[in-house]
């Protein structure tokens, strides 16, 4: 008798954003897994990612483009592109809403392609989802693929699977600085205007070594030069030691993560861990607060400047940055302690 193969399904997600909305994006991933278990999914994405996709259970592969470097010049990219058409996609979905993820899926002519209202060229997707700027960012990207979710069934933990290499190297770490009771800190972000002023910082960080824990700071390369600056004898400066997967491995053992509204947050789902977020210039609203049972945030929103602007600025509009100044290290304190305690750290 005959027998016919049955053609995978072959799924392209358009995600070449940040880190924060990468890992946003994964729940969606591992939900449309689910619905197609016999599709495999690829991802395109920065080099800056890729490792976060690589990490995910539910994608096949990452692809990588480097709109700043490889494929930055035009004739690059129409080759890039080209090569990707010859994988044959049946379906596109882009979370991500530049001119550059359409323009893609434009030259892809894929049949099916699914984008937000909000995109940059809406009318490039033949199916279009209205973007629900009061939702969080994961059931906004949930509702893309249409899985029918009600009440807080969108709160998926998103999954990566750590290498047994990342975990013997956070074990060891652990084991070298005598790490059993600490707090991890990032005082990084990309904007200037999410960053909680340092001094405040300092202040926190001083209250929990009197109170015995050691203090973790975490974050990039880039972030090295903050930390520097809250490192003495009790604190331990990781940024640029660690990378994404492995700081969640690195997380997965702290008693609580303080950090501003950038990626660390979202790590910290990952970790599925007690997550205080401080928002500055930005705000819970726009969707992208920790939402895990054990997690919280804190935002001073008695003023009519804020917010100013979903991603920040590289400094205040007005020359104040009241958003900041006015949210106490007091107040983060006594919020910190009563998830430790409320979380048995």
């Amino acid at each position: 008798m005959e027998t016919f193969a049955v053609r995978k399904m072959k799924i392209l997600i358009i995600q070449t954003a940040f880190a924060g909305d990468v890992i946003l994006t994964l729940p969606m991933i591992q939900l449309l897994k689910k619905k197609h278990t016999n599709s495999l999914i690829d991802v395109l994405c920065i080099p800056a990612t890729s490792e976060i996709f690589d990490a995910s259970p539910a994608v096949n592969s990452s692809i990588v483009v480097d709109k700043k470097g490889a494929q930055k010049k035009f004739f690059s990219f129409i080759k890039f592109i080209k090569k990707l058409k010859t994988a044959n996609y049946n379906k596109i979905y882009s979370p991500h809403r530049s001119f550059r993820s359409a323009f893609i899926v434009w030259l892809l002519h894929v049949k099916d392609s699914v984008g937000f209202s909000n995109s940059s060229i809406p009318f490039i997707f033949n199916e279009v989802v209205e973007y629900d700027s009061s939702a969080h960012e994961v059931l906004r990207n949930l509702n893309l693929i249409d899985v029918g979710l009600k009440d807080d069934n969108w709160k998926i933990q998103p999954e990566i699977i750590v290498s047994d290499f990342s975990k013997e190297k956070v074990k060891n770490f652990l084991s070298e600085n005598k790490l059993t009771r600490f707090i991890s800190v990032a005082v990084g972000s990309v904007w200037e205007t999410k960053k909680y002023p340092l001094e405040y910082y300092k202040s926190i960080v001083k209250h929990f070594i009197d109170d015995d824990y050691k203090i973790v700071l975490i974050g990039g390369a880039e972030d090295k030069r903050l930390c520097d600056e809250l490192e003495d004898e009790n604190t331990i400066n990781t940024a640029g030691m660690f990378s994404f997967v492995e700081t969640t491995e690195l997380l997965k053992r702290t008693k609580l993560l303080i950090c501003n509204d950038s990626a660390p947050t979202h790590l910290g789902m990952c970790a599925d861990i007690p997550v205080l977020t401080i928002y500055c210039s930005t705000a819970p609203a726009f969707g992208f607060y920790p939402y895990n049972s054990r997690s919280n945030h804190l935002s001073y929103n008695e003023l009519t400047c804020k917010p100013c602007g979903i991603h920040g600025h590289n400094e205040c509009p007005i020359g104040t940055f009241d958003c900041g100044k006015l949210l106490k290290p007091e107040i983060v304190i006594e919020k910190a302690k009563s998830l430790l305690e409320k979380n048995g750290r």
